[in-house]
């Protein structure tokens, strides 16, 4: 009895000791899955990123889109994330999002309010705080920088071999294929950004390999740019390049040279930019008609649909055509705003823009409140060439409509960085 009696303890504690290993080797199992999980969400973000620009990759955005949001909703279920909405633009997003709800019941279009409402707002936003949450380190910060640059090069030196080689394009003709998704407008959001970024990491670089790569990327993209001859993206770019120039004056000196030869000597871009071209510019006559329309619809708008602007069943352009002056007026109406804050006006309403500017000055003030407070040079010049980038992209929105489409992920990327930056500086703090 006695042997017995002294085996129980023995028994009892080698059973408790394997029960305990198995325990442990479930827990480090589940460690693992939800750290694979984590770094997934990464990863299908950055290849989104990546494929921004790229036409006919709809169906690799959306599912890297939508898995990382299902991942990232099995994660805060879980508790194994700590995933914030605390941002400086929270609640001016909210706000936002709460007009344009609003005005889906005063739509003249409602079932494409709705889903414009989905696509072209929410979608945006779930990418915004993603890109917060998950590139909030100073190392991740520079992978979705790389991301973006490598991007745009890839994009660039293809599609300049496609369009002027394979499909036999004159140099002087504008690069941009509409039917490929490859609009001379849009491609300037993508390459400008990309632009700015790579003479931020350029000086900074001291590997010798990635500066040559940097370089590179950065000489090919810009020809790219040239190439498309775009005026709204020539003028964002001086505008950007001036936003640097304090902090940068000797590289902006020799840029800005650089710039002006690059415009003399592109084939047909010397002429586009001519003020007798620019003063008979259609845009005018666009802007006009939209005014004409914001005039009828001032409170609510038209509605959140973004078709609803060029639906003739709904919205009879011709005669708001009618009303501007004779000089300006289209001879084939446009059915596009092609002017991101008035076409937010249009949909919106007065009240609209209001709270999106509401949204665009808290940007700003989360700028200066780097520049101002930014614990080291690493987090102001990084501030300052986010902010270039929005001075950037802000200005090709008043020729272009940036509110959809690989412009206004653009956007919300540079949302998304300067909101990290001020993360990263703990400026909540001050």
């Amino acid at each position: 009895m006695g042997v017995e009696c002294n085996s129980l303890p023995k028994i009892y504690s080698k059973g408790m000791l394997n029960s305990m290993i198995l325990q442990i080797k479930e827990l480090n199992t589940d460690r693992r899955i939800f750290t694979l999980l984590n770094q997934s969400v990464l990863v299908l973000i950055g290849i989104f990123i990546f494929f921004n620009s790229f036409p006919h990759t709809t169906a690799i955005k959306e599912i890297c889109l939508y898995l990382s949001l299902s991942i990232v909703l099995l994660l805060i279920f879980f508790k194994e994330t700590d995933f914030s909405f605390k941002t400086p633009l929270s609640i001016p997003f909210a706000i936002f999002v709460v007009w344009a709800f609003i005005g889906i019941f005063f739509a003249l279009d409602k079932g494409n309010s709705i889903h414009d409402f989905r696509a072209h707002l929410l979608k945006y936003l779930v990418l915004y705080y993603l890109l917060v949450n998950f590139f909030n380190t100073k190392k991740r910060f520079e992978i979705l920088s790389w991301i973006i640059i490598i991007s745009a090069a890839v994009f660039s030196v293809g599609a300049m071999i496609y369009f002027y080689l394979i499909l036999g394009y004159p140099i002087s003709t504008r690069l941009g294929l509409t039917f490929l998704e490859l609009s001379v407008n849009y491609i300037g959001f993508v390459t400008l950004f990309a632009i700015l970024l790579s003479l931020h990491y350029i000086p900074r670089e001291t590997n010798l390999c990635r500066k040559i790569i940097l370089i590179g990327c950065f000489l090919g993209i810009s020809i790219a740019t040239l190439l498309t001859q775009s005026r709204g993206t020539l003028i964002a770019a001086i505008f950007a390049f001036i936003v640097l120039f304090p902090r940068n004056k000797k590289t902006m000196i020799v840029l800005f040279v650089l710039f002006l030869i690059g415009v003399g000597t592109t084939p047909g871009l010397k002429n586009r930019v001519d003020l007798t071209t620019i003063s008979h510019d259609l845009r005018i006559g666009i802007n006009l008609t939209t005014y004409e329309v914001i005039k009828d619809y001032p409170i609510m708008g038209i509605g959140f649909g973004m078709e609803t602007y060029g639906n003739r069943n709904l919205l009879d352009l011709e005669k708001y055509n009618a009303r501007i002056f004779p000089k300006y007026q289209q001879q084939v109406i446009i059915t596009a705003t092609h002017n991101s804050l008035m076409d937010i006006t249009v949909r919106t309403g007065l009240v609209g823009i209001a709270l999106y500017t509401y949204i665009l000055l808290t940007f700003v003030w989360m700028w200066w409140r780097i520049i101002r407070y930014g614990k080291d040079d690493y987090i102001k010049d990084s501030g300052l060439c986010i902010m270039a980038a929005f001075v950037g992209i802000f200005i090709q929105g008043i020729f272009a409509d940036g509110m959809f489409g690989p412009q206004v992920i653009v956007l919300y990327a540079i949302f998304a960085m300067m909101t990290i930056l001020w993360h990263l500086n703990k400026v909540d703090s001050l």
